[in-house]
């Protein structure tokens, strides 16, 4: 067995270096994963341009993360040597924080987010808290499973909570959170408007199953939902505030407008439709091991699968920079063979 490993480490912010490490014990409570995939998300930037605060390096990104387990730490039970489990962005936060409950996760000392305050996956081996697994189901392949326990939950978790059985939703985006939300919202029962920006994404909001696609381009968006009568639930996933605002009145009265994705832009807000109809916004992130199983298993059920792209570790730098220039289509993933 080799005692070193390979690893995509950022060494100072926007510095990619590959790199050989001492493989390393899990303590108790943790266990060693052997990496299969590792996601490459829009939130590595945090680790790589240095968005999160006191941050140290080198730091390992990578937050979409699957692998098989070959050592357990001591005190894990629950898990054994060989299962394939995935971790999340969250990798053992249980939300039962005072911070957390007051929406400071993102600062809390007890949070460990992976690949950001702990090193990630992007890497042939990490250590992971035992308690913020997810068992792979069979039917998943590793690289499809990857980005499902980030943006799939994301996603899922968004819509499940603010949405119901033949409720109205419009997903703002068909891009590497869209295309899945699409997807759920289909699969969950939900009437689903695709809104892209141009008509070059229609064909394929149709095939992850939209019933309608509006392309914002050509017409106000807000004014297309109201004349269909209204969303029940705006799922916005492209990083626009300003896109993101304008949706706002293409609400039903009581309609919900969830943001997932992160802008770097205020999110304007007209207090007339909000006030007045009774609207809402709420953000959503992503979610509990608990609740990434339960996206695995729905996933497995109703066939939602990402739309990925792969390449392998040593060209990580070059996968994240795809990613951010928005050329990837619709997830990057990394393997590690």
């Amino acid at each position: 067995m080799r005692n070193t490993y390979r690893a995509m480490e950022v060494t100072s912010p926007g510095v990619f270096s590959l790199v050989e490490r001492k493989i390393a014990v899990p303590s108790a409570g943790q266990v060693r994963i052997r990496v299969e995939a590792c996601g490459v998300c829009h939130s590595d930037a945090a680790t790589v341009e240095a968005q999160f605060p006191n941050l140290s390096y080198p730091r390992v990104p990578g937050h979409e993360v699957i692998g098989r387990i070959e050592e357990v730490g001591p005190g894990v039970t629950a898990w054994k040597v060989d299962q394939r489990v995935g971790v999340g962005f969250f990798g053992g936060e249980d939300g039962t924080c005072e911070a957390c409950r007051r929406g400071e996760t993102a600062y809390c000392q007890n949070a460990i987010m992976t690949g950001i305050t702990t090193d990630g996956g992007y890497a042939e081996t990490m250590i992971a808290e035992a308690r913020a697994l997810a068992l792979i189901p069979d039917a998943l392949k590793s690289e499809d499973a990857a980005p499902l326990v980030c943006a799939g939950i994301t996603t899922f978790n968004a819509l499940r909570n603010t949405a119901r059985a033949g409720d109205t939703v419009a997903i703002q985006g068909v891009g590497g959170l869209g295309h899945l939300g699409v997807q759920f919202a289909r699969k969950m029962g939900l009437r689903t408007v695709a809104i892209g920006g141009g008509p070059d994404k229609e064909h394929l909001a149709q095939k992850f199953g939209a019933h309608i696609y509006i392309d914002a381009k050509a017409q106000d968006a807000a004014a297309a939902l109201q004349k269909l009568g209204g969303a029940d639930v705006i799922l916005a996933t492209a990083p626009s505030g300003a896109a993101i605002g304008s949706l706002l009145p293409g609400l039903k009265t009581r309609g919900k407008l969830a943001v997932v994705g992160v802008s770097g832009d205020a999110i304007p807000v007209n207090g007339v439709p909000l006030i007045f109809g009774g609207r809402s916004v709420v953000g959503s992130l992503t979610g509990r091991a608990i609740e990434t199983q339960d996206t695995l298993d729905f996933s497995v059920l109703t066939d939602v699968r990402p739309m990925i792209e792969i390449l392998p570790l040593a060209k990580a730098e070059e996968a994240y920079k795809r990613m951010m220039d928005g050329k990837a289509r619709f997830r990057v993933v990394l393997t590690m063979t």
